[in-house]
């Protein structure tokens, strides 16, 4: 696939990064020379120099053949104009914009081809709004992913001792919990990924990613590890639109405050938000955290721009006896190194945003795909369509399906009925068949799987 992406920032950096090996022709445009030659002194893929939304830039970039443009600048305004370039003067097949402005977002109509063509609309803000909502709801989980619109979830929990199933085979897992359906997905031990089995033992400090209806996720939790009490007081460092819609996402079930610098934005928060305390002031103001209780708070969450403000925030928040630290890191780099000391879980945006941008990229019928431990893992939703001459997974049972070296079938979603993957479950035509794969390589297989045969049509 011929793929020009525009913006050379975290996000775009990131996807041309997880797409490097795929067999795609990537070219990355940005106004910044000095990025583009630090980027391609790391990935193999062309660069140009220059203004992504002028018509010349975007023919030296090869978009009169190009597949798709993915544009991802800061600029809101930027990434609409290129979208409606490559349409009308190009006939670009598929046009995704980063839009971030809640003003734009709250007319969606704007967004067709008469007017603004954007095939894709992009929000980062909103992903990781969800993704953090998400991640509050279920306490000592560090990831929480949905599939088929809620109905199965891949959680991932660090198992540690006093979790009843450690120390014990994963058939365990059944006599322990007669009536709950549940697959272990994946299981990372030292950085290391294991396929699983009925007969692996789980140690202590494994990364678990296991699927489940929504209902049954602390129920197998509480295998891995000893369960945490749900969050009821939650502060949020930063009022930016992450911090609002969060705000707005648990002041009706917890009692949330959210500290911000700006006196406008605060005055606007005050307005917006009907059960949240809104403060001025600075995150890292120790006074303020103490005049404000943070030792009775179950987790402070820190959602400013600046990296540096959130790290020094939570870790101040943690000495002054807050239970738990969550924060946003824009820089991947610092991911691994701050979590699970002082800071409890760190998320990165362009992780969260990077499979939204994947889904729309991968052949076969996708509709859905998270990037996982820094672009290495993938889960991916997938459906499966013609019968059982021209698919490769159509009437057959999963332990007939030729899946490759190190990807497992999870679940299936059946008319919105969830069916953990046993070896005699048989795909049917438009089953969601939920797939992991540790490694990343074997992508192309999955893809052709769910491709197919041109027999059926």
């Amino acid at each position: 696939m011929k793929i020009i992406i525009l913006g050379a920032g975290q996000v775009g950096t990131t996807l041309a990064l997880n797409l490097e090996g795929e067999d795609n022709d990537i070219t990355l445009i940005d106004t910044d020379a000095k990025r583009l030659r630090d980027i391609q002194d790391h990935l193999d893929l062309r660069t140009i120099a220059g203004h992504g939304a002028h018509p010349n830039v975007l023919y030296q970039a090869g978009i009169e053949d190009a597949d798709m443009l993915v544009a991802v600048t800061n600029s809101d305004e930027v990434n609409m104009i290129a979208c409606q370039i490559a349409h009308t003067l190009f006939q670009t097949p598929t046009k995704i914009a980063r839009i971030r402005s809640q003003n734009y977002h709250s007319h969606p109509s704007l967004f067709e081809d008469s007017h603004v063509p954007v095939d894709v609309v992009i929000s980062p803000e909103q992903l990781v709004t969800d993704y953090v909502t998400r991640l509050i709801e279920n306490p000592g989980a560090f990831q929480v992913l949905d599939f088929a619109n809620g109905a199965v979830r891949l959680v991932a929990v660090r198992a540690y001792y006093g979790g009843p199933l450690v120390g014990n085979a994963l058939s365990e897992l059944r006599h322990h919990l007669p009536n709950v359906d549940t697959r272990v997905a994946a299981i990372f031990r030292r950085g290391k990924p294991i396929v699983p089995t009925g007969h692996t033992i789980i140690e202590a400090d494994d990364e678990v990613f296991f699927l489940a209806g929504k209902k049954h996720i602390r129920l197998v939790m509480s295998e891995l590890q000893r369960l945490e009490k749900n969050y009821q007081r939650v502060m949020i460092a930063g009022g930016g639109n992450i911090g609002e819609g969060l705000a707005a996402n648990l002041e009706r079930t917890m009692q949330v405050k959210i500290i911000e610098r700006n006196p406008e934005r605060v005055q606007e928060l005050a307005d917006k938000l009907h059960d949240t305390l809104v403060l001025q002031g600075d995150v890292s103001d120790e006074d303020l955290l103490n005049d404000e209780n943070i030792s009775d708070f179950d987790l402070f969450v820190a959602v400013t721009n600046d990296d540096e403000a959130n790290i020094m925030s939570a870790l101040l928040a943690k000495r002054l006896g807050v239970r738990k630290t969550m924060v946003l890191i824009n820089r991947p780099a610092y991911v691994d190194l701050i979590q699970g000391h002082e800071i409890d879980i760190a998320i990165s945006p362009q992780q969260v945003t990077i499979g939204s941008l994947l889904k729309h990229i991968r052949r076969g019928l996708v509709s859905n795909v998270y990037s996982l431990r820094r672009g290495a893992a993938e889960a991916i939703e997938a459906v499966a369509k013609g019968n059982e001459q021209s698919s490769l997974v159509v009437g057959r049972t999963i332990s007939d399906i030729a899946l490759p070296p190190g990807t497992t079938i999870g679940a299936v979603v059946r008319n919105n009925q969830v069916l953990i993957a046993h070896d005699n479950v048989v795909i049917r035509e438009n089953d969601h068949v939920i797939l992991f794969m540790v490694d990343k390589a074997y992508i192309h297989d999955v893809e052709r799987l769910f491709q197919v045969n041109v027999t059926y049509f």
